[in-house]
């Protein structure tokens, strides 16, 4: 078992894909090779194209086929999934002879515990969970910690010392994101109100609402809070549509660097920052240590101190308030803030 020290820097570009085929509900890109060994990633529901989380795996692919030269072939989730249907997509990638095979977001758990153990030569990951099992690298983040540097940057922008949170699916990750934000916004500002709601309680379509997180969104802007942080996969560029459409409103994203998404383009000059969470470094890595042949396997945290997640400048919304937030960075490395993983 090896275990990753430093993260390595991310950000190349995103490469052109050869094919894309959509059918059922599902789409899959290969280039390089058909069924040669490369990577497979099987996407959460949203796939490659939201903007945030996904996107991020996406791009720790991309650059895997271009630095390694490896094939490359993903496949999304739909709403409603089965434990069947996410087996199904793990056993596909696998028998066509991918190699990591990657289940982006925590409902692959039980799918790649399960189809883990069926291709014992195979190397597989689960991002946002711990699964067991000697092939698997179970791969998560310190959400909590770079939400904590969002409610930082919130509280010190907002005007109305009111601030929001919405979460797209009310389980024990998105709360984590919760627990930082509220913590750095009230740590910051003892006098702002901090406001979190969520989309759905269970039902995994929260990834997948850009209108109900525009209407959740709408809701808080009429209530007076002026700055909004949304972890909600896909749902979240409706969120930032409606506060782009009101003056003085800033928008945080997640997991991508959300300003330098081009399908949120015409929003930018509205999203404060975002906070980023490296998966596509995650991606990448595993990636070169299988292709090494030295695949990385166990439980693998990525977190503030490695530069697992940080928080963007882009757009140098943030820059007037960048030595508050470095001081508040500095006190959760070096241990002297704990940061919560729960509200």
């Amino acid at each position: 078992m090896r275990r990753v020290s430093k993260i390595t820097a991310a950000g190349v570009a995103t490469a052109a894909l050869a094919f894309t085929l959509s059918a059922c509900g599902e789409s899959s890109t290969e280039s390089g090779g058909g069924k040669s060994k490369g990577i497979g990633l099987a996407y959460d529901v949203g796939g490659r194209d939201d903007h945030s989380f996904n996107e991020s795996a996406a791009r720790g692919m991309d650059r895997a086929q271009k630095e390694l030269g490896i094939s490359g072939r993903d496949m999304t989730a739909k709403n409603g999934e089965t434990e069947a249907d996410r087996e199904q997509r793990l056993n596909s990638l696998a028998e066509a002879g991918y190699n990591p095979v990657i289940g982006v977001g925590f409902n692959y758990s039980k799918s790649i515990e399960k189809v883990a153990k069926d291709f014992p030569n195979t190397t597989f990951a689960v991002v946002d969970s711990v699964a067991p099992g000697k092939n698997i690298d179970s791969i998560t983040f310190g959400e909590h910690e770079g939400s904590y540097l969002a409610g930082v940057a919130a509280a010190l922008k907002s005007k109305n010392h009111k601030v929001g949170f919405i979460g797209g699916v009310n389980n024990a990750l998105i709360q984590k994101f919760q627990a930082g934000f509220e913590q750095g916004a009230k740590e910051t500002d003892p006098n702002v109100e901090v406001t979190s709601e969520y989309l759905y309680a269970n039902n995994d379509k929260g990834f997948n609402d850009p209108a109900a997180a525009k209407e959740k969104a709408k809701g808080m802007l009429d209530r007076g809070i002026d700055v909004i942080y949304t972890a909600a996969g896909l749902s979240g560029n409706g969120s930032i549509e409606a506060i782009a459409g009101q003056k003085d409103a800033w928008a945080i994203g997640v997991d991508s660097d959300q300003y330098q998404q081009p399908g949120l383009a015409k929003y930018k000059d509205h999203i404060l920052t975002s906070v980023v969470k490296n998966v596509d470094v995650a991606v990448f890595e595993l990636a070169k240590s299988v292709k090494d042949g030295k695949p990385l396997t166990g439980n693998h945290q990525y977190l503030l101190k490695d530069g697992g997640v940080s928080l963007s400048t882009s757009g140098g919304f943030i820059d007037d308030i960048k030595d508050k937030i470095e001081a508040a960075k500095q006190k959760v490395v070096s241990g002297q803030v704990k940061v919560k993983t729960a509200p």
